[in-house]
């Protein structure tokens, strides 16, 4: 009886020792995670101190250290935006309190691939959600989802925040900062600090693009993943003098008088509402407002592209959708938007969508000639053009056209999310495989996987995946895509 008593004892030890909640030791101090059936989560953790009040429009400060250990299991909120309909959510559930992070671990143990996911939202808006609870982590892959300031918090450039000639960008300061923390403590998690792969879809791709091309991102990743994004979205850069005539606006919306004191003084309500009315004359959409990329002096000192044929050489994965979105602004913003994407181009562009008459039939798989134009000149064309950038360093580059969607519909904006980070598939294709191949190696190649040839400037080869699965074809929209000056 009493052995039995004895091993019973042993047992429940046992079960509940297994059952302990993981802690980890990160910059600033203990934080403790949670056991779930097929990984560890940690969630919320702080990477950097809180961009309150005097640290509004600043670099990000390091993190405060706290006593204890801090609770990380609780999905922390997203950065504050306005609400679009489409973030709800995430505005419902939005501080601006909040530069954290999340970890989704196999094991603490180990030395596996890092995937590090900036998620998108037109830079306005997002957050991290849920990304360190996909499917990847299955991959033995170890993901982080990262949060960053957002709009008038996280990009607005002002007179008064001007720091040795730059302003701006600090939505990609918080960017850097998150992978500094990475390279610091994922080691603590079971990742590998010299394989770090950085990812994103739509603004994230963009930053990620960015972070690219940063000389102050040089070290803290090897690879990155460009998914519907690029550094510039088609669009010309912003010098840093527009930039500040947008803080000048928000002075004004908030009658401040350029004082950048009573700026960080200003309620945060007050901020997101003349968030909602600044203003870009060269747009044709301020939706795209916080899509121009700002040349700041610092992050960015320069046009990304020039930046980028002189950054380190890091394998790039990149593509986009076949059809992504309709045209900022509509219809009647169609010759500003073709004049604006075709500079000194017009008239071939024009000729090339046959536009002054009656439109053509929209294409079953590619849409209206309006969203036609959006998607060759915001995403289709600069991705070429990224990719050609990234090649003619003798980088590797793997390019992708995603076609497919349920039911046999057209694809749309952030559909490949659920191709390559959830369960859809493409004709019986998880893509999640080419990603995870490609965060271990830097190939996406794979045992039982259709072979995606390597992108090169003279074939331009790519793969497109369809509803019938995966096939090879070159020069996407050549003739079009010739007549783009801008990234």
């Amino acid at each position: 009886m009493r052995i039995g008593t004895a091993l019973l004892a042993l047992a429940l030890f046992t079960v509940t020792a297994a059952a302990d909640p993981p802690v980890v030791q990160v910059t600033g101090g203990a934080v403790r995670g949670e056991q779930q059936p097929d990984r560890l989560l940690f969630q919320g953790i702080r990477f950097a101190a809180p961009p309150l009040a005097d640290n509004r429009w600043r670099a990000p400060r390091p993190v405060t250290a706290w006593q204890g250990v801090a609770d990380a299991t609780r999905q922390a909120p997203a950065c504050l935006q306005n609400d679009y309909g489409w973030n709800r959510a995430d505005h419902v559930y939005a501080s601006e309190d909040c530069l954290t992070l999340a970890v989704g671990t196999p094991a603490l143990t180990g030395k596996r691939p890092v995937f590090v996911w900036i998620h998108g939202g037109s830079n306005r808006a997002g957050s991290g959600g849920g990304m360190a609870s996909s499917s990847m982590v299955g991959k033995d892959v170890v993901v982080v989802s990262i949060q960053y300031r957002l709009g008038i918090f996280g990009f607005l450039a002002h007179r008064g925040a001007v720091v040795d000639g730059a302003a701006g960008n600090y939505g990609l300061m918080d960017q850097i900062a998150a992978l500094r923390w990475v390279q610091d403590n994922i080691a603590s998690f079971g990742g590998d600090p010299a394989n770090v792969t950085i990812a994103g879809e739509s603004a994230g791709a963009q930053d990620v693009g960015l972070l690219v091309a940063s000389p102050q991102a040089r070290g803290s990743f090897a690879k990155a993943v460009l998914q519907s994004g690029t550094p510039n979205f088609g669009l010309p850069v912003r010098p840093l003098e527009q930039a500040l005539r947008i803080g000048d606006q928000a002075d004004a919306l908030l009658g401040t008088g350029g004082d950048i004191a009573r700026l960080r003084s200003a309620s945060a309500a007050s901020l997101l509402a003349a968030d909602l009315k600044l203003h870009d004359a060269v747009l044709t959409a301020d939706d795209y407002l916080w899509l121009r990329t700002t040349v700041d002096g610092k992050v960015i000192p320069a046009d990304p592209i020039a930046l980028m044929r002189r950054a380190q050489s890091r394998p790039v994965l990149i593509g986009s959708n076949r059809f992504e979105l309709d045209l900022p602004g509509g219809r009647p913003a169609r010759d500003a938007f073709v004049a604006l994407s075709f500079a000194g181009q017009e008239g071939a562009a024009r000729r090339f969508y046959v536009l002054g008459g009656r439109d053509a039939a929209p294409d079953p798989r590619m849409g209206t000639i309006d969203q036609q134009i959006a998607t060759d000149a915001t995403f289709r064309c600069p991705a070429g053009r990224m990719a050609d950038a990234v090649a003619e360093r003798g980088a590797p580059v793997w390019r992708y056209e995603l076609d497919a969607a349920r039911d046999g519909r057209m694809t749309a904006h952030a559909l490949d999310i659920s191709y390559i980070w959830g369960e859809d598939r493409a004709g019986g294709l998880h893509l999640q495989d080419y990603w995870a191949n490609f965060a271990r190696t830097g190939d996406p190649n794979g045992p039982g996987l259709p072979q995606w040839p390597r992108y090169d400037m003279r074939s331009r080869r790519h793969i497109v995946f369809t509803n019938q699965g995966a096939g090879v074809a070159a020069m996407l929209r050549a003739d079009i895509c010739s007549l783009t000056e801008a990234l």
